[in-house]
């Protein structure tokens, strides 16, 4: 499995996502009805916001996290002090334990980078015991990441390079309403529930949202990374204007919608 998101540091990735991803983690544990003394996976771990929100949240008896990228591996046991926690590198496709090993599979900000996300789905449902529970949850692309959203159609405006871009992402795998549901059906899940999960993402200035895209992380960075000199100093003009919206430079919020869903193993 290869995926589609861009990582250079970790630290990148936390101001990037990371931080928002950890205000996600607690209303996406309650969806996902965690229940004390459980073994959980983590199913694209990051730099932890999901792993460690857990034992902030329920008091789980186990958790193995798994990721792609060995940079997020090496974060999580960087931070990680709890012996129920166990990190590794692994595949979402093709996971390294046994079936039916787990009360929970959970993928927090995952699916919609894993170009064979059905059959991440499928590897997830495989692990889980019957009657376990397996949930996800992504970011709606299209409709429901304001801040991001500002960016893209910033550049989309701009030049046909930002509207290829705009196009990727905002019809990435699983971002549809109901997509994810019918995924979940499809791949043999019970009882299969779909909701919104809403949090603000609140920047103190220009510089606090636009240094890790500038810097190069995540899918947007890739983008400013492959521009030359004068297109990316447009760039960097122009989503500054429409950052600061006619106000001096300061703290802006913007609302941003997950997609969550979860189903019952058979």
């Amino acid at each position: 499995m290869s995926s589609s998101f861009n990582v250079h540091k970790a630290d990148g990735y936390e101001q990037l996502m990371g931080r928002w991803s950890r205000r996600l983690a607690p209303p996406f544990i309650a969806f996902s009805a965690v229940e004390d003394g459980e073994r959980v996976l983590d199913v694209g771990c990051g730099t932890g916001s999901l792993t460690f929100s857990l034992l902030e949240t329920v008091n789980v008896g186990a958790i193995e996290a798994i990721d792609f990228s060995q940079i997020f591996v090496d974060e999580v046991i960087r931070h990680n002090n709890d012996p129920r926690i166990t990190v590794r590198q692994a595949d979402a496709c093709a996971l390294p334990f046994e079936a039916k090993s787990f009360d929970r599979a959970l993928a927090l900000l995952v699916l919609h980078f894993v170009p064979e996300a059905a059959k991440a789905i499928s590897e997830m449902r495989r692990v889980v015991r019957p009657g376990g529970v397996v949930a996800a949850a992504v970011w709606d692309h299209l409709g429901g990441m304001a801040g991001m959203r500002m960016m893209i159609d910033t550049v989309a405006a701009l030049g046909e390079g930002g509207r290829q871009l705009r196009a990727r992402y905002c019809f990435q795998p699983m971002m549809q309403p109901g997509e994810m549901k019918q995924a979940f059906i499809d791949g043999g899940l019970l009882d299969v529930e779909e909701t919104q999960l809403l949090v603000r993402m609140d920047y103190e200035n220009f510089e606090d949202y636009w240094k890790p895209i500038a810097a190069g992380e995540g899918p947007l960075g890739a983008f400013m990374g492959k521009l030359g000199s004068a297109e990316r100093a447009q760039a960097d003009a122009a989503v500054r204007d429409a950052y600061e919206a006619g106000r001096p430079d300061g703290p802006r919020s913007f609302a941003n919608i997950a997609w969550a869903c979860r189903g019952r193993a058979p």
